[in-house]
């Protein structure tokens, strides 16, 4: 059998025919795709080619590369291989998939070379075409192929592992990144800190903060692979971010402790934990220590600072800031002009404001959609006339900057603050024409205004439109609605919707929660009301200063001043302390019992408390002399 299949091989091989066409083959492959040059110059063509040298980078045969342009991979390029006698090596590999030619090409070639006897990949040839593969967004294959690579015997350096996550994490595909770097961590791999920072900065992108944590705790059972600048960096962010900021201030502490300098990056993290927090003072004592540590304040450094001394109301030392560091030369950016703006607003520093506005362009600063807003929400809250804030909104679309879902938002709830209830449903009639999606905060002032000028059939309209276009409703709105359906007596309206919103989902917050114990409390359901109190605190609501004033006030009107009494006291020993409303509500109830004496301490401890009277202290204290007889004895009514 054996003989047989010789003979006939001999036999096809010597047919002259055969033999011949197959010469003939072999010439052509290299003919047909040799490339054109004079006569003179081919000539002792192969004589002039320099010779390679080891390590050298390998220029690759043009007939090569047409052949696989034209052919692709197949029997014609594997003959090419052998008759240009190109040597199938890991330099051929990386080089042949560097060529502009079709993906599947090189997919096959580099499949064929892997088969190949006494040739093994490494891990250059697996990255070359791991990153072909990520440019031509073919995700699975190179999953495909990052497995294998991880499966082989290929050695895999730290930087190699590094690369491979952060190919990975580009494609988003984060546990895929995560079982790799374990199953070569542990097998062929000792990771540096590099490769662990490569894996804790991916999983932070991907907002995958809580993981952050146990990469830190691995990397510290290492033994012998230390957090970095970097690392330090990342695990500081991501703890601020999951709102840890005991743990954020302590690794801050242990990174000094090593001996690592903290870059501007970590501190501006840390000034914001510290704003956070409210320790204002601490804050500035770290912008303070950044400088003696020569460490520059970036324009984001500076943003954190000005933005947490506006919010703890210190507006001039931030202002003050702000002008120092234009001194220092730190260009600003448009976000931090906005928080100059927005703070300067609030401290109806209203002309400061528009100054910086107009100063920005020569700051470099081109005022965006916010910093408009910030303008117009300003010279709302500063009671200035309603005109300007329409100027100013003219003037916006007049320099090219489109208006925001928020514009609207902001414009409408001024003008209902104004009473001008007209413009503001003209403007979102604006809204709808221009395609932006119903805004919860624009239709709750607009429910609200419409609630107060008791139009409430419009109100409700206004609400059930909502619905139907979202498919659902806020919280707050559904707060506003419940308020008005119990302020005209249409309280079984104001249940249904409390009960639709639970239904839906839909949490009920503290002002749903006020809302409705007002229209009960209105209805002379206090029982009921101070049912709804004790059913708040059990699913988890706190009730604020409002909540109790709601129910005390119920009391105070049902005449009954020791219930009055003791809700009050209970106030007083409670976290939620009584304010001027709690103590005149509690007045008037005292003395409309003729209780004066109580109402006389009352009024002293009220003046104690830091309190002033007021006119509703007075009237309800003269309201109660009024029904007293000659003889002294309280009128009954």
């Amino acid at each position: 059998m054996m003989i047989g299949t010789i003979c006939s091989r001999k036999s096809i091989s010597t047919f002259s025919c055969l033999c011949q066409r197959i010469k003939q083959t072999d010439s052509e492959i290299v003919k047909l795709f040799e490339i054109s040059r004079p006569k003179a110059e081919t000539e002792g063509f192969q004589e002039k080619r320099p010779p390679l040298r080891r390590g050298s980078v390998r220029i690759l045969d043009e007939r090569f590369i047409r052949i696989l342009k034209i052919f692709k991979w197949g029997p014609d390029a594997e003959k090419a291989l052998e008759v240009l006698k190109l040597k199938v090596d890991n330099e051929l590999i990386r080089e042949v998939l560097k060529i502009d030619m079709e993906i599947s090409v090189k997919i096959q070639f580099f499949k064929w070379a892997g088969k190949r006897r006494n040739f093994e990949h490494d891990s250059t040839t697996y990255l070359t075409l791991i990153r072909r593969l990520e440019e031509a967004g073919l995700t699975g294959e190179m999953w495909k192929t990052v497995q294998e690579m991880a499966r082989s015997t290929c050695v895999i350096t730290p930087a190699d592992l590094s690369e491979i996550v952060r190919t990975l994490g580009r494609a988003k595909m984060v546990n895929k990144a995560l079982s790799v770097f374990y199953q070569i961590k542990g097998r062929k791999c000792k990771p540096t800190a590099t490769t662990y920072n490569s894996i804790i900065l991916m999983l932070m992108q991907e907002g995958q903060h809580e993981k952050v944590h146990e990469l830190y705790s691995d990397m510290c059972n290492e033994g012998n692979c230390f957090p970095d600048t970097v690392t330090y960096s990342a695990l500081i962010s991501s703890y601020a971010k999951l709102g840890r900021d005991d743990s954020a201030i302590r690794l801050f502490d242990e990174m000094k402790d090593n001996g690592l300098h903290p870059t501007a990056k970590i501190y501006t993290t840390l000034l914001a934990v510290y704003f956070k927090l409210g320790r204002v003072e601490m804050a500035l004592a770290l912008a303070n220590e950044m400088k003696k540590n020569a460490c520059a304040p970036t324009v984001y450094t500076y943003t954190e600072l000005i933005r947490g001394l506006g919010k703890a109301g210190r507006i001039e030392e931030a202002y003050s800031i702000f002008l120092s560091m234009l001194k220092e030369g730190c260009k600003p950016d448009v976000v931090l002009i906005n928080n100059v703006i927005n703070l300067l607003g609030r401290g109806g520093r209203i002309v400061d404001a528009f100054k910086l506005f107009n100063e920005m362009e020569s700051l470099n600063c081109k005022p965006n959609v916010v910093t408009y807003n910030t303008i117009i929400k300003s010279l709302f809250e500063s009671k200035a006339p309603v005109s300007e804030a329409s100027s100013w909104f003219d003037r916006m679309k007049a320099n090219g900057v489109a208006p925001s879902s928020f514009t609207y938002s902001i414009l409408i709830d001024g003008y209902c603050k104004k009473n001008r209830v007209e413009k503001a449903l003209a403007l979102l009639e604006e809204m709808d024409e221009k395609c932006f999606p119903p805004c919860p905060a624009a239709y709750c002032s607009l429910i609200n205004c419409l609630g107060k000028a008791k139009r409430y059939e419009a109100a409700n309209e206004l609400f059930q439109e909502l619905k139907e276009s979202c498919g659902f409703s806020s919280s707050r709105v559904y707060a506003v609605m419940i308020k008005h359906f119990g302020k005209c007596g249409r309280l079984t309206e104001a249940v249904n919707l409390f009960n639709e919103m639970q239904k839906l989902g839909c949490s009920p917050d503290v002002y749903a929660y006020n809302a409705l114990m007002s229209g009960l409390v209105r209805a002379g359901m206090l029982d009921e009301a101070f049912s709804m109190l004790c059913s708040m605190e059990e699913n988890g609501c706190a009730p604020d200063l409002n909540s109790f004033n709601i129910i005390l006030n119920g009391l105070a009107k049902t005449g009954d001043p020791q219930r009055a009494s003791e809700m009050f006291t209970k106030m007083k020993h409670s976290t939620i302390k009584p304010d001027a409303v709690s103590y005149n509500t509690i007045l008037g109830c005292l003395s409309r019992a003729g209780m004066f004496e109580e109402a006389a301490r009352l009024m002293k401890e009220m003046r104690a408390n830091g309190f002033e009277y007021d006119l509703i202290t007075y009237s309800s204290i003269l309201e109660a002399v009024g029904h007293i007889d000659e003889d002294g004895t309280c009128q009954t009514s």
